[in-house]
């Protein structure tokens, strides 16, 4: 492999793992308000179907987005409205609904499989793309791209450096006392549910719409729950996040050149090579044997590896709040 096929199989990890930081991105303002959305494999498929179908009819890409975006936040408000007005569990009605967007974008999308649509515009970035390896892979790409690298900087920025992000933080870690402050913790999970919702679905759209361009049943079956994976992984951080979604846009490039090499061996052995690293990180992150390791390290090294390997959810994640 010479040094550009090298570079196009670089660009193709950071192409390939765009919706998912997308995804990833939406689904940490949900967590860190509070809230588990466990319906994004349902709601990507839902929205990768709806956004391929509205822009074939309307030939408006944008449209495709903008509805695609639609059925996240429908999908995300019942999450909310059931878990937060309703007093439901948000594990049970989320994991409904991901069985509900499968089946149902089956049936809907049955007559638009395999058809030919609309796609996301690809347009280098002046000068910035000139720049040697970099420009290629960061500064040549689609507008998804694009988005996803703003998204993750706009979220940090958001979290960790605006009031509203500390209240949206507060809500989720302690929210009885971010209410005795005068801040509204329904309200504001209300909100970033919605919002992480249409960003999920935004993240379908850019598959169907971008990166496997197109409508087929089970079009990106799984990739809600990798994305959950990786908030996990990425312990609710947008940076951590994208570098999570970048590594498993990796070992899914590994697989297609692995499945090259070795054309003999079953290709779903080489699929299976992402789930399976999946699991094993998030055993990493969540086992008591990581603690062991890190006390094994030399001292100067275990406080880095601990910032890396530990992580906690929001304190009061999945719990309901009521005000009175």
């Amino acid at each position: 492999m010479n040094d550009s096929q090298l570079i196009a199989v670089l660009a193709s990890i950071v192409l390939q793992a765009s919706p998912l930081t997308i995804a990833v991105c939406g689904e940490i303002l949900t967590e860190r308000a509070g809230v588990v959305n466990l319906s994004l494999d349902g709601t990507m498929l839902m929205a990768a179907m709806t956004g391929f179908v509205v822009g074939l009819k309307t030939d408006n890409v944008w449209l495709g987005f903008l509805a695609a975006a639609a059925v996240g936040a429908i999908f995300a408000a019942i999450v909310a409205v059931g878990s937060i007005r309703l007093r439901q569990s948000q594990v049970a009605i989320g994991f409904v609904l991901a069985l509900l967007g499968d089946d149902l974008s089956a049936f809907l999308g049955q007559n638009y499989t395999r058809m030919r649509g609309v796609t996301a515009p690809h347009g280098g970035i002046p000068l910035l793309k000139d720049i040697p390896i970099l420009g290629p892979l960061f500064f040549d790409q689609d507008i998804v791209v694009y988005f996803a690298m703003a998204l993750v900087v706009v979220t940090w920025w958001w979290l960790n450096r605006t009031q509203p992000g500390l209240r949206l933080r507060g809500s989720g870690e302690r929210p009885a006392a971010a209410f005795a402050r005068g801040v509204d913790v329904n309200r504001v999970r209300y909100l970033y549910t919605i919002l992480g919702g249409a960003l999920v679905g935004l993240a379908g759209a850019a598959y169907s719409l971008n990166v496997k361009i197109g409508w087929s049943d089970g079009h990106v079956r799984g990739f809600g729950w990798i994305a959950l994976a990786i908030v996990i992984f990425g312990g609710w951080s947008p940076i951590r996040g994208a570098f999570g979604a970048l590594l498993f846009g990796a070992t899914k490039a590994l697989a297609t050149v692995l499945q090259r090499v070795f054309p003999e061996v079953s290709v779903v052995a080489f699929n299976s090579i992402p789930w399976l690293l999946m699991i094993l990180v998030l055993l990493a992150v969540g086992s008591d044997y990581t603690e062991r390791f890190i006390k094994a390290m030399p001292k100067r090294w275990q406080q880095p590896l601990r910032r890396v390997l530990r992580v906690s959810p929001p304190m009061a994640l999945g719990t309901p709040f009521e005000s009175s």
